[in-house]
């Protein structure tokens, strides 16, 4: 994918859509390809991560392990699909971390790439992209735990 792409890419995604227009160039430029087919795993439980993803094409599912007593198993936090944003905690906490999800394709998928210290960077030298990315982040990540709570409640 040429940076025009990923640009259309970024600016049709739920997370940078309302971004302007400069914005999503300026991150398009940060940005790698990946694919991956059927049953491949973008990371894994425990994997240390640093990177954020947007769904291009295909479905991701975010499935979370557990070992609590008389409640083990596996439980499908969510499914993902086109436009949609997954590993997000490098980007807010400034270093990578202990992935608390593993994330696999169902279907051959593609995604966009970014390393969360590069976009931390671009938040840091533009206060107002930084607060705007920040508060979408917040989001994300409060629907996300809301997610997690529902579905391990089937366990």
């Amino acid at each position: 994918m040429n940076k025009s792409e990923i640009a259309d890419v970024l600016a049709n995604s739920e997370f940078f859509r309302s971004l302007q227009k400069n914005d999503i160039a300026d991150i398009a430029s940060i940005c790698d390809t990946l694919s991956c087919q059927s049953g491949d795993y973008i990371f894994r439980q425990g994997d240390f991560g640093d990177q954020l993803f947007v769904v291009v094409e295909g479905q991701v599912f975010l499935e979370r392990s557990m070992d609590v007593g008389a409640h083990k198993g596996k439980v499908v936090l969510e499914t993902l699909g086109k436009g949609r944003l997954l590993g997000c905690w490098s980007t807010l906490l400034g270093a990578p971390h202990i992935l608390m999800s593993s994330a696999g394709c169902k279907g051959s998928t593609r995604l966009l790439v970014l390393k969360g210290s590069q976009l931390r960077e671009k938040m840091s030298q533009d206060n107002a992209l930084g607060f705007n990315i920040l508060e979408r982040l917040c989001f994300l990540l409060r629907d996300r735990i809301q997610a997690a709570y529902g579905a391990l409640e089937k366990i």
